[in-house]
């Protein structure tokens, strides 16, 4: 019987550092989720779901990440799962486990994500797809990821006058948030003045406002709200629960187009839908919302939340001045309005709603499965109070935020 109660309690929470390590992805996660069982006073035998968060860049092993990360544990007969939603993967992972747990299937589950990334940006996979949209943008357009990072900044300056300075000081407080951050790749702060001096890369974008490509693993132990009760662990603070898990994809019409997308989908009009899908969006107040929006809106909902209960946000910074429209996206404040809050001091530590206190992305690179479960431990380690050098005081209420190409975004609010 599926239970009424949809928390799910996070008894642990670990990571391997990220950087440029060039070994197999699996000790990465492996590391991780030793460290997620430890933190949860729990042993592998103890496990009995793997979620895992596939990466595409490492043959078979990648592919199957679940089993993988099973095997390298130790077999044990434990299921498993393997997930693959580009960005999102980390929190399609925790999804897949939450739902194990609330259906009744389980009470313990271990989800892991891990990747070894290419020097330099992200390439599509190899061959010839012609039909696959994400190859057609790099060999059609020549738009590698960083010129997607780019049009963005140059449209949210044309929309609403933010500046190149704007773009610098998001990179600057990361750098200073991550700086206490010991599994962040880089751990130095920065200057506004240094940010420009950096080389340009995609115009109006810059080497620092530019997040890596890294290795790195991350973990979570989850389990029953039934079960966190009965056991004494629980990584020695408050119990944090998974309240909300958000995977939507656009509704039609999804009028701000998304590389890889070259237009926006009009299959629900012509499928003789639309007026189904657009009466249901309606109940649900998401049939006219842009994309990134409804992504948390939808977690927000499930949760009983909204953007005012916020004490802090992970949100999804591949570049700088992405990171001003996930002010927007996540509901701390209007349209055009980010640069405002920044300016503020309202999303910098000591500030309203801290975003990105773990350093974000630019503090981090891009290790694609490992992150959004990255985002959840940090704010489990930030409701815990054990962010030590970063803590957000009082928190209570957290959310994440990321987005992969294609239709695929993740959001997940966390409680103490």
């Amino acid at each position: 019987m599926v239970a009424d109660d949809k928390r799910v309690a996070v008894l642990g929470a670990g990571m391997h550092e990220w950087g440029k390590w060039g070994r197999p992805f699996v000790e990465y996660g492996l590391a991780a989720a030793r460290a997620a069982l430890a933190d949860a006073e729990l042993g592998w035998r103890d496990v009995q779901f793997v979620s895992g968060a596939d990466t595409i860049r490492n043959g078979y092993p990648g592919f199957v990440s679940g089993a993988t990360f099973a095997q390298a544990l130790g077999w044990t007969g434990a299921r498993v799962s393997s997930v693959y939603a580009a960005c999102a993967s980390g929190a399609a992972a925790i999804a897949s486990a939450r739902a194990q747990i609330l259906a009744g299937l389980c009470d313990v589950a271990l989800v892991v994500g891990a990747d070894t990334t290419p020097k330099g940006f992200f390439a599509p996979v190899g061959g010839e797809r012609k039909d696959d949209p994400d190859w057609l943008r790099f060999h059609l357009l020549g738009a590698t990821n960083p010129t997607y990072f780019a049009l963005y900044a140059r449209r949210r300056m044309d929309r609403f006058g933010a500046t190149e300075e704007d773009f610098a000081q998001v990179k600057v407080k990361n750098a200073r948030h991550g700086a206490a951050n010991p599994y962040a790749r880089y751990r130095k702060e920065v200057t506004v003045e240094e940010v420009l001096a950096s080389p340009m890369v995609a115009d109006p974008l810059r080497l620092l406002e530019i997040c890596a490509t890294s290795d790195g693993g991350a973990a979570l132990v989850l389990s029953s709200m039934e079960f966190a009760r009965r056991h004494a662990g629980a990584g020695g603070g408050p119990l944090v629960t998974v309240d909300a898990v958000s995977t939507v994809t656009p509704t039609f019409p999804n009028t701000v187009i998304e590389m890889p997308n070259f237009s926006t989908d009009s299959a629900v009009a012509l499928s003789g839908a639309a007026d189904a899908a657009g009466a249901s969006g309606a109940a649900g107040g998401a049939s006219a919302m842009a994309f990134r929006p409804s992504i948390t809106t939808a977690a927000y909902a499930e949760a009983g939340i909204g953007p005012e209960d916020l004490n802090l946000a992970e949100v999804y910074d591949l570049s700088s001045a992405l990171e001003l429209d996930w002010y927007e996206d996540i509901g701390l404040c209007g349209e055009g309005e980010a640069e405002k809050l920044l300016r503020d001091g309202v999303t910098t530590l000591g500030g309203r709603v801290p975003v990105n206190p773990s350093g974000g992305l630019s503090s981090f690179g891009e290790a694609i499965p490992a992150q959004a479960i990255a985002q959840v431990c940090e704010c489990v380690w930030q409701l815990r109070g054990k962010a030590a050098g970063r803590q957000v005081e009082a928190a209570r209420v957290a959310v994440t935020a990321n987005q992969g190409l294609f239709g695929h975004g993740s959001s997940v609010v966390l409680k103490r």
